[in-house]
């Protein structure tokens, strides 16, 4: 069986015209499908795995929809979906026993969930995979009864073996809006005072603070390389070797460094400390 017939250039201009010609690509019989499969899988042939992408596009376009409520563009969902379906023609083994659209199916819908979960919110609304489940399921849901009752919430909880306090978490970060900030200037003045930076404030922010103790730090800094500057340089290693290095000496190791007494070396150490601190401290 030859290649098929099949465009190789996908970018054609608007959305609906995308829709049109995916909806012309021929279908796969069962015996096309295992053909090109195969020389995909033994041959390494390239146009064989575009063959089974494009007749399959349809079929995430199908999926794709299902995603619609989402307020994202939906281009860039089936755009998802195509990713997801070209990860399933590099897995698919044909001797699975199914096609190729029933195996792809797992992984068009995990690349669409990615992108949703990424996307939906400023702020990510699921992180755990018990709150993926929860989001699409959950959102479903509220779509069909609002507010959930207590039972409600109860049943959902064991239909997808989570815990009640997840439920109603994530019903509270699907019920919360975006909501910028500071707001725009072009807000009302009520908007204006619920903006989030009137009441979120990070204690120890202030940007004259923090410039104030960045120079104090340096300030600090200077004193301490000044202090070290005019140390001897027996001292200046004893302090180096106990407290600068990851793998810290011993007073018996620099004893016999020196070849001196290890209460010596605590000695000698303990006087060059004591000049630090009158010289950082004055």
């Amino acid at each position: 069986m030859t290649a098929l017939a099949l465009p190789i250039n996908l970018s054609v201009g608007t959305f609906d015209a995308y829709l049109n010609l995916v909806r012309q690509m021929p279908r796969l019989t069962l015996d096309q499908e295992r053909e090109l499969t195969l020389k995909y899988k033994d041959h390494g042939d390239l146009d064989a795995a575009r063959d089974l992408v494009m007749s399959n596009l349809r079929f995430v376009v199908h999926v794709a929809r299902g995603y619609s409520g989402y307020g994202l563009s939906m281009p860039d969902i089936i755009q998802e979906g195509n990713i997801g379906l070209m990860k399933a023609v590099k897995r698919f083994d044909p001797n699975v026993g199914v096609r190729l659209v029933s195996f792809a199916v797992h992984w068009i819908k995990a690349e669409i969930h990615e992108y949703v979960i990424k996307n939906w919110g400023i702020v990510k609304v699921a992180t755990t995979k018990a709150q993926r489940k929860l989001f699409f399921n959950l959102r479903k849901s509220k779509q069909d009864i609002g507010w959930l009752s207590g039972d409600e919430a109860k049943a959902i909880a064991e239909d997808l073996n989570v815990s009640l306090s997840d439920v109603y978490e994530m019903e509270t970060r699907l019920g919360s809006p975006d909501m910028s900030f500071d707001m725009s200037v072009d807000e009302g003045a009520d908007e204006l005072y619920c903006a989030p930076v009137n009441y979120l404030q990070q204690h120890g922010a202030d940007p004259l603070e923090l410039l104030e103790n960045a120079d104090w730090e340096g300030h600090g800094q200077d004193l301490l390389a000044e202090a070290m500057s005019e140390l001897d340089p027996r001292s200046l290693d004893i302090l180096t070797s106990r407290w600068l290095v990851d793998k810290k000496a011993t007073l018996h190791e620099l004893a016999d460094r020196y070849n001196v007494s290890a209460e010596r070396i605590r000695q000698l150490e303990q006087n060059a400390m004591k000049k630090l601190k009158t010289t950082v401290v004055r």
